[in-house]
């Protein structure tokens, strides 16, 4: 049975926080917001709560799930090649709504789908989602919507799609925003706008001038 957890109040915040990191460190699902929409969450680094989660979703190893953190140190340890630019658009945009695709560590033993050798990773402006992950560590986030539905923007519309394939939800209001991150491919020479979401490619263009639009 999914518990859901009020974290406008103190009390409720915390319990869920802690029950939250408990359920992801099981190898459970859940259900947190983020600055965009809600997000289903788990264990990066448990390959069977990914497929939980990719199954919970009704979507297929084709579209890897992209990877939260709580803080941009934490990308040493994910990522590598990590050039000077994407260390730019990290300092400009993080927190925030910028998802980056980079090579990840070949030593990882992770299997987030069909990836390639790389890892979409974000660091969400939203304090709940920060405090779990900082009490966790990396997190396979993806919308909390079953695949061809809309995004959630707030926890009812997440618990009514995803029910008990969830353990615990962690109900923070109605997210700020229902536009996606913006996503750039930082694995080559020059980094490549793949969508446009939250963040024009203007407003990146202010720090990486020549970044290139995917066609």
């Amino acid at each position: 049975m999914a518990r859901r957890y009020d974290c406008s109040d103190a009390t409720d915040r915390a319990t869920g926080l802690r029950e939250a990191a408990s359920a992801v460190r099981r190898g459970e699902l859940v259900v947190l917001p983020t600055d965009t929409v809600y997000g289903i969450g788990a264990d990066a680094f448990s390959p069977e709560a990914v497929v939980d989660l990719l199954e919970a979703k009704g979507r297929g190893r084709g579209m890897p799930s992209p990877v939260l953190v709580g803080s941009p140190n934490t990308l040493h340890g994910l990522v590598t090649e990590f050039s000077e630019q994407a260390w730019e658009l990290v300092d400009a945009f993080w927190p925030g709504a910028l998802t980056l695709v980079a090579k990840h560590q070949p030593s990882l033993t992770w299997d987030l789908g069909e990836t390639r050798g790389t890892v979409a990773v974000r660091m969400p402006l939203h304090p709940v989602a920060i405090e779990l992950l900082t009490e966790f560590g990396p997190m396979a986030v993806s919308s909390a919507n079953l695949t061809g539905h809309p995004s959630p923007q707030d926890c009812d519309a997440a618990q009514e799609m995803l029910g008990d394939s969830v353990s615990v939800y962690l109900d923070a209001g109605p997210t700020p925003a229902a536009v996606p991150s913006s996503i750039v491919d930082v694995t080559g020479k020059v980094p490549v706008l793949l969508r446009e979401g939250a963040i024009s490619a203007e407003e990146l263009r202010k720090v990486v001038p020549e970044l290139e639009v995917a066609h």
